[in-house]
């Protein structure tokens, strides 16, 4: 008799965690949530503008950045 939907689910689980895994649950926002769209874009623009107004970060920033190109 084939193994039924749960027990297959069991046995996987029972593997994983023989292989020294647990399980985890996370919670992450919704996107599909109205306003989703919007206040993401809202978020952007204030992370943009603390990145503008810091001259250290930019110069780090670009640093990194030609740090890669010579890499290559």
């Amino acid at each position: 008799m084939p193994a039924t939907m749960r027990e297959r689910v069991q046995k996987r689980r029972d593997a994983l965690r023989a292989a020294g895994l647990r399980p985890l649950q996370i919670w992450v926002p919704d996107t599909r949530r109205p306003g989703f769209a919007e206040e993401c874009r809202r978020q952007g623009m204030v992370v943009a503008a603390a990145d503008a107004a810091d001259e250290d970060l930019m110069g780090f920033l670009d640093a990194a950045l030609g740090n890669l190109d010579e890499e290559e």
